[in-house]
C-alpha cells in the first residue's frame, strides 16, 4: 500500500512528478519538501514541508528526489533508512560519493530504487536498441551521439542564469544535465573502458559551468565483438535543437533522431537514407512509462529499468571525463579495467 508520497524539490521536474504521483495514487497523501510556494500545490498536493526532519516524520512510502543533484544523496540516505522506495531524478548525484552506500542500503532494506533517465522509456530509442541487438547492420564498428539546445530557450519563462543548468553549485553543466546520452550508450553498447574528453565554455552565456563537452569513448571487448569506439557531443549553445545517435556497422548505418522520434537505415549499396520507424512525439509518455515501471517494481511485478548501479556507472563516466579534460590524457574507468583483466 502506498499511503504517503513525498516530492523533494519543486522545479520543473518536481512539478511533473507531483502530477504523475497524483494520477497514479489519487487517494494517497502527497506532500512536497520545498521552500517555494506555488498555486500548483492546491490542486495536486496535501501540503508543504520545509525541513528534512519534517519529511522523515511524514514517513513516506515513496520519495521522489527532484531537487538539485548535489543534494540528492543526503535526503535519499535519510529516507532509505526508514524504508522509503525512491525515484531519483537523473543524475543520481553530482559525484560518486555516497552513491554505493545508498545502493547497498536500499538493497538491504528490500526497497526499490529507480534513476530517472526517462529516455530509456522512449519507444523510438527502445526500438533503435532492438534493431541493433538483432543485427540490422551486422557487426557494430562505431557510434556518434549528439545532443544540443540553446540554454536560454529550454524554459522561455525562466531566467536561464538562475537555473540549475547554469550553476556549478547546483550540479549544472552539460555533463550532468545531458547525461541521458551517457546512460543510453551504456544501455545499448555496454560498459565503457576509457574516456578522452574536452570540457569547455565556448559561448558568451552567463554560466559558470561547461557549455560544451566532447568525448571519445571505447567500450569493453566482448566474446562476440571487438571494442566499439564512439564519440559524444553535448552542448547548451546550438540553436538547431538536436538529439541523434548514428551507428556505423558492417552492413550499413542506423540513425536515431530523438527530436523527430524516428529511425533511419542506410543499407550497404543504398544511395539515400530510408525511414523505417516513426513514433508520435510525446515527452509525457516517457515519464508516465517511467512511473509505471517504478510502481510495478515496488509491487514486484518487474525490475527497475534504470537501477542505482546504472546511475553510478554513468557518474563514473562523468568523473573520468572530468579527469581526462583536466589532464589532457585518456582516462580509464578503473572498475571496468579491473573487471576486464580478471576476465582475461
Amino acid at each position: 500500500m502506498v499511503n504517503r508520497i513525498l516530492i523533494v524539490g519543486f522545479g520543473s521536474s518536481g512539478q511533473r512528478h507531483l502530477k504523475l504521483a497524483r494520477a497514479f495514487f489519487p487517494e494517497s497523501e502527497i506532500k512536497v519538501l520545498t521552500r517555494i510556494s506555488s498555486k500548483e500545490f492546491v490542486d495536486f498536493s496535501d501540503g508543504l514541508l520545509s525541513t528534512e526532519a519534517q519529511a522523515i516524520e511524514f514517513r513516506p512510502d515513496i520519495g521522489v528526489i527532484a531537487n538539485p543533484s548535489p543534494f540528492h544523496i543526503a535526503i535519499s540516505l535519510a529516507l532509505a533508512k526508514i524504508g522509503t522506495h525512491l525515484l531519483i531524478e537523473k543524475p543520481i548525484s553530482s559525484s560518486t560519493e555516497g552513491v554505493q552506500e545508498l545502493i547497498e542500503l536500499m538493497r538491504d532494506n528490500g526497497s526499490t530504487l529507480l534513476v530517472g533517465y526517462n529516455l530509456r522509456f522512449s519507444p523510438s530509442l527502445v526500438q533503435f536498441r532492438k534493431h541493433l541487438l538483432e543485427g540490422i547492420i551486422g557487426e557494430l564498428y562505431s557510434f556518434r551521439s549528439e545532443v544540443g539546445q540553446y540554454l536560454p530557450d529550454w524554459r522561455p519563462n525562466v531566467d536561464y542564469r538562475k537555473s540549475v543548468s547554469a550553476n556549478q553549485l547546483l550540479g549544472g553543466g552539460v555533463l550532468l544535465e545531458l547525461s541521458h546520452e551517457l546512460d543510453y550508450i551504456r544501455w545499448i553498447f555496454g560498459e565503457i573502458a576509457w574516456v578522452r574528453s574536452t570540457l569547455t565554455k565556448l559561448s558568451t552565456l552567463e554560466v559558470d559551468v561547461e557549455d560544451s563537452a566532447f568525448l571519445t569513448l571505447q567500450g569493453l571487448p566482448t566474446a562476440s565483438s571487438p571494442s566499439l569506439i564512439g564519440t559524444v557531443s553535448l552542448d547548451f549553445i546550438r540553436r538547431d535543437t538536436t538529439r541523434t545517435c548514428t551507428v556505423i556497422g558492417e552492413n550499413g548505418s542506423l540513425r536515431w533522431d530523438g527530436m523527430a522520434e524516428n529511425i533511419s537505415l542506410y543499407k550497404a549499396g543504398a544511395v539515400n537514407w530510408q525511414t523505417i520507424d516513426s513514433f508520435a512525439h510525446s515527452p509525457d509518455l516517457t515519464y508516465g512509462a517511467e512511473w509505471e515501471n517504478f510502481v510495478n517494481s515496488i509491487n514486484g511485478v518487474e525490475s527497475p529499468r534504470v537501477t542505482g548501479e546504472d546511475g553510478l556507472r554513468t557518474l563514473e563516466i562523468i568523473e573520468a571525463a572530468r579527469a581526462s579534460s583536466v589532464s589532457g590524457q585518456q582516462f580509464s574507468l578503473k572498475r571496468n579495467e579491473t573487471n576486464s583483466k580478471a576476465k582475461g
